[in-house]
């Protein structure tokens, strides 16, 4: 499972510790579907049936699944015409 994420920022954010209050955790977004980047807003939720093997497309709101296709990066989906019965074998 893997999306597609457009960013357009140009450099980095820089992120001061000392503007966070000590007393709770501060979650950084890593789906690439929240609103408040870099910071986490829960919009990883509707990432959660995607399946291994397959590349995700989503709106611009992050709310729908546009598209779908085999993601060549991965190993191939189990059940697609030529895909191997087998998950693929362990990175050294």
């Amino acid at each position: 499972m893997a999306r597609l994420v457009r960013l357009e920022a140009t450099g980095p954010l820089k992120i001061n510790p000392a503007d966070f209050p000590q007393d709770k955790p501060v979650f950084l977004c890593r789906c690439g579907l929240s609103k408040n980047m870099p910071f986490c807003d829960g919009g990883h939720k509707i990432s959660r049936s995607e399946l291994p093997g397959v590349l995700y497309t989503y709106d611009n709101a992050g709310a729908a699944v546009t598209s779908t296709l085999a993601d060549p990066g991965c190993c191939p989906v189990v059940g697609t015409p030529g895909a191997a019965a087998s998950p693929p074998p362990a990175a050294p």
